[in-house]
């Protein structure tokens, strides 16, 4: 749908870089995952072992290195955990409880390298397989449940298992408890799954396409408003899903928000969406800027953009700006960022 680039919209933000501040020697690799605590002013960071990932294929190993950070209101970390958990943290929530899941997208199952034949051998079985499953964490690190099985499905348009999943995006929790995941990250498959509070499979929804009607193209984020509508980030169908949260029957479609890696909705119904995406990744939707568009998540009018603040040269590639976003009980946003690897920050001038 060809809808007019919203661009032109005043920033009043101040990016504050480096406040999330990491131990001694520990940099920062990409991570496209934050979120905010149950306090409203800690935030959580999933981050990909100082690189992109956290398996070395050449050496068939995974990183020693913790995943998950809690930092307070002043940047300094507080916990860490995570430890040989995950390949490729993706997606986080913290839900009404304070507990923390984590999205895993990748896994550490061998594969050929791009260009070899078809018949190539693969290499060894690691001797732990991880990966494509979501982890639900106490506030202290301590696992609780496992969603998935290791490894996941294989790529394909149909879940082998559909208990199980390839790439999985996002998740998020009902008032209830019940779990949902978005899945699809460019492959054939597109889904949402839901769970019980157990983890208990109930069921899918969905397939990839353009569709308005239970089609998506990387349903990439999730979130809630206060009237328990569900939004979803269908990243490259370049729109929000407004969803029936129970049937998932589609109640709008707003294409004002842009191509929408992240997306967070506060408890006034402020959106917040983070587009990472446009001209470098994706140069047909080049006219929209990257950055963050934040509006109403009651009627979709947008009233603020923060333009990428690493990159604004428009012949970039790859992601850049802000893939995951989040918003504490202040309103200081927070933005993961995979490319330039970084969490920003974001306070009213």
């Amino acid at each position: 749908m060809a809808v007019t680039p919203v661009n032109d919209l005043p920033n009043p933000y101040a990016t504050i870089e480096g406040f999330a501040k990491l131990p001694e020697g520990r940099t920062w690799g990409s991570t496209s995952a934050v979120e905010i605590d149950k306090d409203g002013t800690s935030i959580w960071v999933a981050e990909r072992c100082q690189v992109n990932s956290c398996w070395d294929a050449a050496k068939g190993v995974i990183s020693p290195l913790d995943t998950v950070f809690k930092f307070d209101a002043t940047g300094k970390m507080v916990r860490s955990f995570g430890q040989g958990m995950f390949i490729f943290p993706h997606g986080i929530h913290v839900d009404r409880d304070g507990n923390v899941w984590v999205t895993d997208g990748q896994s550490n199952l061998p594969s050929r390298r791009p260009g070899q034949p078809a018949d190539a051998p693969l290499p060894p079985m690691p001797a732990k397989v991880i990966g494509h499953q979501v982890i639900k964490f106490s506030p202290d690190g301590k696992v609780l449940l496992a969603l998935g099985k290791p490894g996941g499905n294989p790529p394909g348009a149909d879940a082998a298992d559909p208990a199980s999943f390839y790439q999985p995006n996002d998740v998020i929790t009902y008032p209830n408890g019940d779990i949902l995941v978005a899945e699809g990250h460019g492959g054939a498959n597109a889904r949402l799954i839901k769970f019980d509070k157990t983890g208990k499979f109930l069921s899918q929804f969905g397939k990839r396409g353009t569709g308005l009607e239970g089609e998506f193209d990387q349903p990439h984020g999730l979130a809630f408003d206060s009237r328990g509508r569900l939004f979803v980030a269908d990243r490259a169908n370049n729109r929000i899903q407004v969803l029936d949260a129970q049937s998932f029957k589609t109640l709008d479609t707003w294409y004002q928000f842009s191509r929408l890696s992240g997306i967070y909705i506060d408890r006034n119904d402020m959106l917040y969406g983070a587009d990472s995406e446009s001209g470098s990744v994706n140069p047909a939707h080049g006219k929209w800027l990257r950055g963050m568009r934040i509006g109403s998540a009651k009627d979709g009018k947008v009233m603020y953009f923060i333009p990428d603040p690493s990159n604004t040269d428009p012949t970039a590639k790859g992601t850049l700006a802000a893939e995951g976003v989040a918003a504490d009980s202040k309103g200081v946003i927070y933005g993961a960022e995979v490319g330039p690897r970084k969490v920003q920050r974001y306070v009213r001038k």
